[in-house]
């Protein structure tokens, strides 16, 4: 393969990449935890964009149950965004990175 050939698939894929970003730009995934005691919200770049915490879990003696909830929200929120990004490369189509087929 000429090195022409690997810069034209290069910038298809850099091209591929910028058409998922800006199709993630506006996905969110929202979970709760801790019997709807803790809200969270990631965006697209799984970064936490919203936080809700209840009252009952801000006292001293709940800090424990509040620290597992904060953790157990954010490992499913990113797992679920994480089932939204591969939707969309799908969807995108065209990311035949090796290793991925």
């Amino acid at each position: 393969m000429s090195i022409l050939n690997k810069l034209k698939q290069y910038k298809d894929l850099r091209d591929q990449g910028k058409k998922l970003q800006g199709a993630l730009s506006g996905e969110s995934a929202t979970v709760r935890a801790a019997g709807d005691k803790v809200i969270l919200t990631v965006d697209g770049n799984l970064q936490i964009t919203a936080l809700v915490i209840d009252d009952e879990l801000m006292q001293v003696s709940q800090k424990e149950k509040l620290q597992e909830a904060i953790k157990s929200a954010h490992k499913d929120a990113q797992h679920k965004m994480q089932k939204i990004v591969a939707a969309k490369m799908q969807e995108i189509g065209g990311f035949n990175l090796p290793g991925m087929n």
